[in-house]
């Protein structure tokens, strides 16, 4: 079988290992828009329950993240100035997102992956001048500006819709004790700040503000330099000095697209991780749902027995149940998110947190009193 990766994020890399580590064989190719050493965003999140998975699925690149993973072990939640601290029940933690791509980029080419960097690609016509015109699986792994899922929006049934809030990415060398969220008025606006280390050196710091905010505090007159320097106003306690870093993008600012697709193939054409269904950064799981995808594509690939458009089918029946269970769940969190002003100016503290603990319908009281029982006591909820 002859593959053509178009995206060499996360989930393309991991894919295109997959394949070529299972069948040496087949022609497995993965074409990347930017240099090698290039990425954007700072570090992501990988829990435990995802890094599992992937030790199933190869063991050698599960050990190779682990011992790069800075482990997370307690959160805080910082609403109306009160913060209540918890234990994390699961192992788990963030990782530089380039040494995210150095470790599957080197166990990817290791199994005989061929990486084509500096290649951008606007059609499929483009897979011609590196001579993947005849593959037999075209996969988008080109995340929300997917180029494969723009040519054939029709016959992926693409729907897009914008949220209202607006949030940067940013990091900043302020390495943090714990992972936390500091919900905090602003001159009348709700701002929040998602913030982790993920490495002894720096740490990913997420800012955000529902849409009325934006409008009231006419942010949208800032320049990005000047609403950067806003966010190091707001949240001055926490930075304690230390500057916020935008990174490469030139637009630091920005509202979620969410990305939907009735279809997940068309033809020889596939989609996996945000390129299918983008998972929303406020349930951290957006690096693990995209690698779920190449794991389950991979699978549905090799068990195929040469018979490509077989494989696409089965890669959709069998895996969209447990797809939709987390995309659904991200779904209810940022619907949560867009209300987040209602709710920090009618909760208390303990009200406050015990809805964001629950917003996604997978943690109800029960796996609340058994996981975190001290944070029920706090919460005025034990029995």
């Amino acid at each position: 079988m002859k593959v053509a990766i178009v995206g060499g994020g996360p989930s393309g890399l991991y894919l295109a290992l997959l394949l070529k580590r299972s069948e040496p064989q087949w022609v497995v190719e993965v074409v990347e828009q930017n240099a090698a050493d290039a990425t954007f965003g700072f570090g992501v999140v990988l829990a435990d329950t995802g890094l599992q998975q992937l030790r199933d699925a190869d063991a050698g690149s599960y050990d190779a993240l682990s011992a790069a993973i800075r482990q997370h072990q307690h959160q805080v939640i910082v609403q109306a100035e009160t913060p209540i601290g918890f234990r994390l029940p699961v192992k788990g933690g963030a990782i530089p997102r380039l040494t995210l791509l150095q470790i599957l980029e080197q166990h990817a080419e290791q199994a005989g992956v061929v990486i084509h960097y500096r290649e951008r690609i606007d059609s499929t016509e483009d897979l011609a001048r590196l001579g993947l015109q005849d593959a037999d699986v075209v996969v988008g792994a080109d995340g929300i500006n997917s180029v494969i899922r723009r040519e054939f929006e029709q016959g992926f049934g693409t729907t897009t819709q914008t949220l209202g809030n607006h949030f940067a990415w940013y990091g900043t060398p302020k390495v943090f004790d714990a992972s936390a969220l500091v919900f905090r008025k602003y001159e009348g606006g709700h701002f929040v700040a998602h913030y982790y280390a993920y490495s002894d050196e720096m740490s990913t710091f997420v800012a955000e503000c529902d849409d009325a905010t934006w409008a009231r505090l006419n942010l949208g007159s800032l320049s990005e330099e000047q609403r950067q320097t806003l966010m190091e106003k707001i949240f001055a306690p926490e930075l304690e000095g230390a500057p916020l870093i935008s990174g490469n993008a030139r637009v630091v600012w920005r509202q979620f697209p969410v990305i939907r697709n009735e279809h997940w193939t068309h033809g020889r054409h596939v989609l996996v991780g945000d390129a299918l269904a983008s998972a929303h950064f406020s349930i951290g799981s957006g690096t693990r749902i995209a690698m779920n995808d190449s794991i389950a594509l991979a699978n549905a690939l090799l068990a195929s027995n040469g018979d490509a458009l077989a494989g696409l089918d089965a890669y959709e029946n069998t895996h969209r149940s447990s797809k939709q269970k987390l995309i659904s769940a991200s779904e209810r969190s940022y619907l949560w998110y867009e209300r987040m002003g209602q709710w920090m100016d009618n909760y208390s503290p303990e009200e406050f947190v015990y809805q964001f603990m629950t917003r996604t319908g997978r943690v109800n009281e029960q796996r609340l009193r058994e996981q975190y029982p001290e944070l029920m006591v706090r919460l005025g909820r034990a029995k």
